[in-house]
């Protein structure tokens, strides 16, 4: 499948098909390691898809390299299996020629972070609205296990033998220090609220950037266990909700003292409800603050949206700025434009 222009404008159109799942499944046979990660998380775009309401035609999957990369040919979409790193660049592209369609981006940690990172954070700060998911398993697994911008200090790997000197990115605090208007944590065994947080990037209009923790069962196996085990998970992990104090677990919850967040028991006769830090996705230094705990092991994991705010979104103002300036210079001229100004003859 190609993304050209003219193929799109002649492919049937479908906006009043109602699709099931089974129609966002491609003919391809999915190739990941038995029990990988991926395999949920494509499971949850394919049931979630049909909801959405948006033509195949006009839906698009671009991706770098990577595990994850193979994404798009597993989506009954039109797709792009870009070079490493350079899935937002061919993203932003496409949207600012065609923003009539709906732009996603699979990649990984490594693909997102490492060399696709500079394209990662403009595609954010500019807020293109196209919808990124990033798959997080903290290791290299297409190139069989070298330590990955988000593995933690000290991880001992193919190459890093002696641990890892580096410290991690933090993907979600990335995000929202690139100024992404739309950042959210998922994980690929709460299937769940992954499609929730699919849905809620769907809908939000400007960039949308979703971390999902992604177990490599071969180089990385059990890295997230802790949070996404129904064993652990309730201990481990605080769901956020707009509006709603950060409660988990056996009655503990989130208290801000000051900037720090810290846990607090909500039976122990000195502390109740009332002092449970209440979420807003619309406060930037909250959602900063709230996403660091990702730095204090006693503190549980936050999942869900951290921030969902309104900005311009660039394509318009790109659309906007070329109609005006069509509008008080005329449509221009190439050639004289080429010609005009100082030109030296060599």
């Amino acid at each position: 499948m190609t993304l050209r222009e003219d193929t799109l404008k002649s492919a049937p159109l479908e906006a009043k098909k109602q699709y099931a799942a089974k129609d966002f499944q491609s003919d391809q046979d999915v190739r990941w390691c038995p029990g990988c990660g991926d395999y949920s998380i494509l499971a949850q775009t394919q049931r979630i898809f049909p909801d959405l309401g948006v033509p195949r035609e006009k839906t698009v999957f671009i991706s770098g390299i990577g595990c994850s990369s193979r994404f798009p040919y597993y989506m009954q979409t039109y797709g792009f299996h870009g070079i490493h790193g350079r899935a937002p660049a061919i993203a932003s592209g496409l949207k600012c020629a065609r923003p009539d369609l709906s732009v996603w981006v699979a990649t990984g940690d490594g693909d997102g972070l490492s060399i696709g990172g500079n394209h990662l954070i403009h595609i954010l700060r500019r807020n293109i609205d196209v919808k990124i998911l990033l798959f997080n398993n903290q290791i290299y697994g297409l190139t069989k296990g070298q330590y990955s911008p988000t593995s933690e200090f000290g991880k001992v790997t193919k190459s890093s033998p002696y641990g890892s000197i580096d410290y991690p990115f933090h993907p979600v605090m990335v995000a929202i220090g690139a100024s992404a208007t739309f950042v959210a944590r998922s994980m690929d065994r709460d299937p769940k609220h992954l499609q929730q947080m699919i849905k809620r990037a769907h809908d939000h209009r400007g960039s949308a950037f979703i971390e999902i923790y992604q177990n490599c069962n071969v180089f990385n196996d059990g890295a997230f266990f802790r949070f996404t085990e129904k064993e652990t998970r309730d201990e481990n992990v605080v769901y956020l909700q707009h509006g709603k104090p950060l409660v988990f677990g056996k009655e503990r919850a989130i208290h801000l003292d000051g900037l720090k967040p810290q846990v607090i028991s909500l039976n122990d006769g000195h502390h109740s409800i009332n002092d449970a830090l209440v979420y807003d996705e619309k406060d930037v230094p909250l959602a900063f603050i709230v996403a660091s705990m990702v730095d204090h092991p006693e503190l549980p994991r936050p999942m869900g949206v951290f921030i969902d705010i309104d900005r311009p979104i660039y394509e318009e103002e790109m659309t906007k700025q070329i109609a005006m300036a069509k509008n008080t210079r005329g449509e221009g001229d190439l050639k004289k434009l080429l010609n005009s100004g100082d030109t030296w003859v060599i």
